[in-house]
């Protein structure tokens, strides 16, 4: 017979396996035991179905009040919690990798499922309230948690990332309501073809390192060389969240570009795309803000406070089918601080060439993510080659990021480039930070910057579905 310490760990290997927190999964089960008398069998019995629906069951009950009285919010004379399943089934994020199964629900079943969780997609039946926007007269829109639907079999992944990334990456659906997405999860962008990323520590100049430095930067008094791109002051503060003064003046330049500085390309390759032998003047690109990172020609370790982008995803995150016909989204499953590294937009590095013949070629029934256009920088040059004139393409190879949905104006996190392996700005990470504080199960949603009302634009817009008091597709 398994000891109680052996009992417990496997219950906690079961909720972990759904990405619950220990700290809220135990008053649950401490509860359930006084409950059944320490009778284990029964919250054991299919894969811990009692456990894991009565925490969810609460935070239905009580929202983001369920940490505090866990105990009280039941009775002696509690009923059962709703009933689950969960089912094996092999992780994955690429169709060419097999598929996962579907099963029936519990009452189609007949009969509860196994499960492996240290391998298993699960399905489960949880609670979904879609979230919701703010007034007019709203400046920090607090957006509902997403949660799940009674009553309805989900399709659950462990990890869409193939364990790639630090933690591991979730994915929710209702079976049978959505395919699978077809893609392949990368970490680090990779070049298509045709794009020019030269990339060597010989054009690093040593003004543009610390390689005098040692330990962590952030730790001295006087910031390296690294912080002159920021006036002298690092993005970050120790806490590794971008400082409140930097992230103010990035959110202004998003929400008013009109009133920042532009700049304007000679030849400008968005304007080359329209028409090849009679181009229109630029209409001009905004002079974004960079985060200058240290990298390996500076004498620092990976754990200075100025590596952030570049250790990678610390967020617990979960990929989710949302309700408002925007698909597949994102979610966070802890609260994040304003300021916090959230993820990377990773893709495909092309040339707009690239992506403009990719668009040609593609059949009207092919589900596109939309494209970020590289061009921080590009008024900085007269004349951009092909070449030179990059973007990033999600559809095929990315990672989570293709799944943050669009959100006019108001949304809770934005996108900063970020310089670390090179000072040529032809190429450049596009991280995404938090713009306020986050509460767990919050959906996360980012600005794609889209000119709703430019149909000449060789990146076509799409239907805006944000819901947002701000939202600049006036025509849906």
């Amino acid at each position: 017979m398994m000891s109680v310490r052996e009992r417990a760990r496997k219950a906690f290997q079961a909720t972990r396996a759904l990405g619950l927190p220990d700290q809220e999964v135990t008053p649950v089960l401490e509860h359930l035991l006084k409950l059944f008398n320490n009778n284990w069998d029964l919250i054991e019995s299919e894969d811990y179905r009692a456990l894991i629906d009565a925490y969810f069951e609460l935070k239905e009950n009580k929202g983001e009040d369920n940490r505090k009285n866990v105990v009280g919010d039941y009775g002696e004379s509690s009923r059962l919690p709703k009933r689950l399943c969960l089912q094996d089934s092999e992780d994955q994020a690429s169709p060419t990798k097999g598929s996962a199964r579907q099963i029936l629900s519990p009452e189609e079943h007949g009969k509860p499922s196994s499960v492996n969780l240290q391998q298993g997609a699960t399905f489960l039946n949880k609670k979904d309230s879609s979230s919701s926007g703010c007034s007019n007269s709203c400046k920090k829109p607090q957006q509902q948690p997403v949660t799940w639907e009674k009553n309805r079999p989900l399709h659950i992944i462990n990890d869409i990332t193939k364990g790639t990334e630090n933690v591991k990456i979730s994915l929710v659906g209702e079976i049978g309501k959505q395919e699978l997405p077809k893609f392949t999860y990368m970490r680090d962008n990779i070049i298509y073809q045709d794009a020019y990323v030269h990339i060597s520590l010989a054009r690093v100049a040593d003004e543009d390192c610390c390689s005098g430095c040692s330990g962590d930067c952030l730790s001295v008094s006087i910031p390296c060389a690294c912080a002159h791109e920021t006036g002298g002051e690092f993005a970050y503060t120790t806490d590794g969240q971008l400082r409140d003064k930097f992230l103010k003046a990035c959110i202004s330049m998003k929400q008013d570009p009109e009133g920042h500085d532009s700049v304007y390309c000679q030849d400008c390759p968005l304007e080359r795309l329209k028409n090849e032998y009679k181009p229109e003047k630029c209409k001009g690109h905004l002079v974004r803000k960079f985060i200058k990172e240290c990298w390996r020609k500076c004498g620092c370790n990976m754990q200075c406070g100025n590596r952030v982008v570049q250790r990678g995803i610390t967020c617990k995150l979960q990929v989710f089918w949302t309700r408002e016909g925007k698909g597949w989204g994102v979610k966070t499953l802890q609260d994040l601080p304003k300021g916090t590294f959230v993820c990377e937009y990773v893709g495909e590095i092309l040339t707009n060439t690239e992506l403009f013949e990719r668009n040609l070629k593609a059949s009207g029934n092919e589900k596109h993510t939309y494209p970020v256009t590289l061009d921080a920088d590009w008024g900085s040059e007269r004349v951009l080659k092909d070449e030179e004139a990059l973007c990033l393409d999600a559809t095929f190879c990315g990672n989570v990021a293709r799944f943050i949905n669009h959100r006019c104006f108001d949304a809770n996190l934005i996108d900063i480039p970020v310089e670390v392996e090179t000072p040529d700005r032809h190429y450049y990470h596009l991280a995404l930070f938090t713009t306020r504080d986050v509460r767990a199960s919050e959906e996360l949603t980012w600005d794609y910057g889209i000119d709703f009302n430019d149909d000449e634009h060789p990146i076509k817009a799409f239907k805006c579905c944000c819901r947002s008091a701000f939202c600049r597709d006036v025509k849906r």
